[in-house]
């Protein structure tokens, strides 16, 4: 299956960059590590949060068909690692949009926030108050917002925190008598209540929508691996020892689908590549600078080329793009990671690539965490051509969580967005019609 056009377009459209100030602190890459081994354990994370964690309303606006409570609480995280959120995320907001009447039950969906969605009104329009309509009522939405990425790490401390504030806000809504109660999210959203569920000690819906197993293909081999600041990325890299001598010995997740990518990576790269100096408009080398290095571009791009189809490995091969690059990283760190016995060093770019593989693994990767209590209660919804998640080279989710069901839509990920939102709600009366005959008389 291809990828949507569309879904390529969008992202040629956005400027934004991601990831711009780099991989961020090591220090707090250790830390969220060794968190990560306490909330990939359901036993062991549900002990972080009280069932009593305060929770406060301080704001009720009153709607024709329902009514908006506007609350806060304290991020737990602040508590368990002080210092690694940021002072705005501290406070953890959200949105309870509340149907004026209820029918049998009370039932409530949490629904977390996709990328770029820094507020409440397209989650409250998109889907929360469609729902009250079409439900008869009987369906409730809570809202929370994430903290922006600015650096790698930063997405792992917003799923750390996530795991926790969604556990904060399932324990309020059972002592506040709401039931049956579930998660969904659309894109990274998704992916983040997936991994919340993975920690509640009882059966609970899920609904992840145009999300799958692990973030580190959206990042390394789909379209939005074009946004990443690799250049930053790459420099850091290269000059800080830490993250290949420290950092990388503290992954655990070796899966089959982990440091697999960087081949095919390379091959869909040179078609990008064909059209450019890469000493010019990729690394920002003019003349003097090639010369003195010894660079010839005309022959980079044949060689590489030749070395990708040819499937040579990257190791050990003096080819002129892995010769640049290890050119580069010595002339701006001076540092040779090279032993004495004159071993040669892959490309920075691959480098960096199997390491961000790496680390979006042990922080992401479904596989990494406990299995929900009931995955039948998951429906999944996937686009066929999605160019944002890509499906290929990872382990699918029917093999993590079997009994979960997957239904796949026609077209991308931004077309899903933009029109499937229906069917999205769907799966959601779907997955709580399929508790409610499981659990309604428990």
């Amino acid at each position: 299956m291809g990828v949507s056009r569309l879904d390529v377009l969008y992202r040629k459209l956005l400027l934004t960059k991601l990831f711009i100030q780099g991989w961020g602190k090591p220090d707090d890459l250790k830390r969220i590590f060794e968190l990560r081994k306490i909330v990939g354990n359901r036993e062991k994370c549900k002990e972080l949060v009280p069932k009593d964690y305060p929770v406060f309303i301080d704001k009720v606006e009153d709607q024709s068909d329902c009514k908006i409570h506007n609350g806060y609480f304290i991020s737990p995280l602040e508590h368990i690692v002080p210092g690694i959120l940021p002072s705005e995320s501290i406070k953890a907001r959200f949105q309870f949009i509340v149907p004026k009447k209820w029918k049998n039950h009370k039932p409530v969906c949490i629904h977390l926030a996709g990328t770029g969605d820094h507020f409440f009104w397209k989650r409250r329009t998109l889907m929360a108050r469609p729902m009250i309509k079409e439900a008869g009522m009987r369906n409730s939405k809570i809202s929370i917002n994430i903290l922006f990425t600015l650096n790698v790490s930063d997405l792992f401390v917003m799923g750390a925190a996530l795991i926790l504030e969604s556990a904060v806000l399932l324990h309020w809504l059972e002592r506040e008598d709401y039931w049956p109660l579930g998660m969904t999210g659309i894109s990274m959203g998704g992916h983040m209540a997936s991994l919340a569920v993975t920690n509640w000690p009882k059966p609970i819906p899920l609904i992840p929508c145009l999300s799958w197993t692990t973030a580190s293909n959206v990042f390394t081999t789909g379209v939005l691996s074009k946004a990443v600041n690799w250049r930053e990325l790459e420099k850091q890299y290269a000059m800080h020892s830490v993250y290949e001598q420290e950092i990388i010995r503290l992954l655990e997740y070796c899966g089959v689908d982990s440091f697999k990518m960087g081949q095919e990576f390379l091959k869909s790269s040179l078609d990008t590549l064909s059209g450019l100096d890469l000493s010019t408009d990729i690394l920002g080398l003019h003349a003097p600078e090639r010369d003195r290095m010894g660079l010839r571009t005309s022959a980079l791009h044949s060689q590489a080329r030749e070395g990708a189809n040819g499937q040579d490995q990257l190791i050990g091969q003096d080819h002129g793009l892995d010769q640049m690059l290890s050119s580069v990283s010595m002339q701006h760190t001076n540092i040779n990671k090279g032993s004495g016995s004159g071993r040669q060093r892959q490309s920075l770019h691959t480098e960096s690539l199997d390491f961000m593989k790496g680390v979006m693994d042990e922080c992401t990767h479904i596989a990494n965490f406990s299995v929900p209590l009931d995955p039948s209660l998951i429906i999944v919804i996937q686009a066929k051509e999605d160019a944002y998640i890509p499906r290929t080279g990872v382990r699918s989710l029917q093999e993590i969580w079997p009994g979960c069901e997957v239904r796949y839509l026609n077209g991308g990920h931004v077309s899903a967005y933009l029109f499937k939102q229906g069917l999205f709600r769907q799966a959601i009366y779907d997955a709580y019609d399929r508790y409610l005959e499981k659990y309604s008389n428990t």
